[in-house]
């Protein structure tokens, strides 16, 4: 796929703030364990905290192609910056594709006033499978009261408002699950353990409490037990965007590699003119241009109204791979140097890891995936017909 003008030029803004502000900037906070505040106050005054407000709410109405063209830019520059900011679009998706008029001018004025939102699903025994679920919503005459504690939260310490998965009928597992709108400020929302993680450490990640928590029962999102089908959407959406963070590592990995590779001097010449440096270069770069062309098209298919759930599948596991590999390529083609902290390939190999874990593993992602490829060779019709099934499952949910 080819970017339009546009495209171009938006992407082109973000790359001199990632180049001017973050990049010169995320080793040193990181190591001193200061905080990127102010960094990601400048990427809200440029509404990189709201790529996904649509223009009926005070957005700029960009496409999937271009939220998740500069979601790449911007986790090329860090990917705890990136998730603080597309973590945003990720809380927002069950409320845009399920909410009502109400319920988005709700969402979107409180995101906007507080700057961050947190998708609340994940629990310590429910990751991956969502039927693990143990928080619970109960109806209590014009209120729904919710309990239960949630995992693993991007954003949860500073978010302003909630989309929160919790079961109304445990019997029935996944498919009795619910989603809701839950504001910061009500009564009984806390913040639990904030994680200390090995990557990614510029975002906050934490328990998020809910006790005894009540809301109108206005804010519930969609219908009673069908919060399964929401979930399957909304990851559906985020994937591309993660598997465009991972695009966004792998190139600057291919640029620190290059760069130093050009540098360094072994035996009285550039490692770079090295048969085996320029190979592995050249697989990285192969790698990221083919991974940032598989979340384009998966983007490209949602903006055209199409089915993509395979292809959304397919660009966060590509994506999130490349983005690993160059890193560990990278780090040896700079040696001992690329392990230590005065060079950031460490740091962006430590960064790359999750992203084949969050929003569903890269193993989930397979298991999905490689039951029909060789019918798929053999039989193109059968594509169709997969992609037709997917989106007869999300309607009978």
């Amino acid at each position: 796929m080819i970017l339009d003008e546009e495209t171009l030029e938006l992407v082109q803004m973000v790359r001199e703030f990632v180049d001017n502000e973050i990049i010169p900037n995320v080793g040193e906070i990181e190591r001193t364990g200061g905080s990127a505040e102010a960094i990601l106050d400048m990427a809200c005054e440029m509404g990189l905290n709201t790529l996904c407000l649509p223009e009926e709410y005070g957005g700029i109405g960009l496409t999937n192609v271009q939220t998740f063209a500069i979601a790449e830019e911007i986790a090329r520059g860090d990917i705890g910056i990136g998730t603080t900011l597309i973590a945003n679009c990720l809380a927002s998706y069950p409320v845009l594709l399920s909410g009502t008029p109400e319920q988005k001018k709700l969402w979107f004025e409180t995101m906007v006033a507080k700057k961050y939102a947190a998708f609340c699903l994940t629990e310590p025994n429910a990751g991956s499978d969502a039927g693990g679920v143990q928080t619970t919503a109960v109806e209590d005459g014009d209120e729904w009261v919710i309990n239960g504690t949630k995992s693993f939260i991007s954003n949860g310490p500073i978010a302003g408002i909630y989309t929160v998965l919790a079961s109304t009928n445990k019997k029935a597992g996944a498919m009795g699950l619910t989603a809701f709108i839950v504001e910061r400020d009500r009564p009984g929302v806390s913040i639990g353990k904030e994680e200390d993680k090995m990557g990614m450490r510029l975002s906050c990640t934490s328990e998020v409490i809910f006790d005894n928590v009540r809301i109108p029962k206005d804010h519930m999102l969609g219908r009673k037990n069908r919060g399964f089908k929401i979930i399957l959407e909304t990851l559906d959406h985020s994937r591309a965007g993660v598997g465009a963070f991972g695009v966004g590592i792998g190139q600057r990995c291919v640029e620190e590699a290059a760069k130093y590779a050009k540098q360094r001097k072994q035996f009285g010449v550039s490692v770079s003119t090295f048969q085996s440096v320029q190979n592995m270069l050249a697989d990285m770069e192969i790698q990221v241009q083919a991974s940032r062309q598989a979340y384009l098209h998966a983007a490209e298919l949602m903006d055209a109204g199409l089915p993509f759930t395979m292809e959304a599948a397919i660009a966060k596991t590509i994506g999130t791979d490349t983005g690993m590999k160059c890193a560990v390529d990278g780090v040896q083609i700079m040696g001992g140097y690329g392990y230590m902290k005065d060079y950031p390939m460490e740091k962006l190999m430590r960064d790359a890891k999750i992203l084949q874990i969050y929003e569903g593993t890269n193993q989930i992602q397979r298991a999905f995936n490689v039951k029909y490829p060789t019918e798929y060779i053999q039989r193109p019709e059968k594509w169709q017909a997969n992609q037709t099934a997917f989106a007869a499952f999300y309607e009978a949910l």
